[in-house]
């Protein structure tokens, strides 16, 4: 067979009709302080970005400037607000809120008294991760409520992101773990430990189909942890 013959293996292209969602955690917040709450918003606690956030999301706007984004979206709290800052002001996007892809809430344990008690290896948080329901904890949102309205949400960013174009989605650990797992029809938190700034794509069918692409690319965060 001549060379002309041959099939080459070639790069993922977007399928036609199909739509990409760019999901971006957020960058690292400001630290939890013991005895100190994070002023809330619809029950979840809502800090700002740290300094080494903020150079997240710069570093994650470097990274996605020239992309051929047309749609942005982000949650109702603070900190998405603030990473998705740099990339709306390098590109003129403006973003659209989507209350459904609010943070898991967690509860009795919101504002951050989860971060205290994981970083104390809280005994009932080991028990949450082993049984992989976030409802472990007092009074925190079911895997059920989360999966039903991070679906709404999903669907939401296609709908108004339209075939053959591609958004992203300034989100959460939780939520970006729950749109993953439905992505790849995987256990519950099989895809819960994504870092602040990291990226990860969903690219759904005309046929409503998803696949998950790629997730917690942190390439463009690299250099940030080179710095002394």
């Amino acid at each position: 067979m001549s060379d002309r013959d041959g099939f080459e293996q070639r790069p993922f292209a977007l399928p036609p009709g199909a739509t990409e969602v760019i999901l971006v955690r957020h960058g690292a917040s400001a630290p939890a302080v013991p005895g100190v709450r994070f002023p809330l918003v619809d029950g979840r606690g809502n800090p700002p970005l740290s300094e080494a956030g903020q150079a997240q999301g710069e570093a994650v706007a470097e990274r996605l400037a020239h992309e051929p984004i047309t749609r942005a979206f982000i949650s109702p709290l603070r900190r998405t607000h603030e990473t998705a800052a740099p990339l709306l002001g390098a590109t003129g996007l403006q973003a659209a809120i989507v209350p459904e892809l609010i943070e898991v809430c967690l509860g009795d344990w919101e504002g951050g008294e989860y971060r205290v008690r994981a970083a104390r290896k809280d005994p009932v948080i080991l028990r949450m991760f082993e049984r992989e329901r976030w409802d472990e904890v007092p009074g925190a949102e079911s895997q059920e409520s989360l999966a039903a309205r991070t679906r709404v949400g999903m669907d939401r960013i296609v709908a108004e992101t339209g075939p053959d174009a591609t958004a992203v989605a300034f989100l959460h650990g939780a939520v970006i773990g729950e749109l993953c797992r439905q992505a790849a029809d995987s256990r519950a938190f099989a895809f819960v430990h994504s870092d602040n700034g990291s990226i990860s794509r969903i690219v759904v069918s005309p046929n409503g189909r998803w696949l998950l692409k790629t997730f917690n690319d942190i390439a463009h965060l690299s250099v940030l942890a080179r710095v002394p």
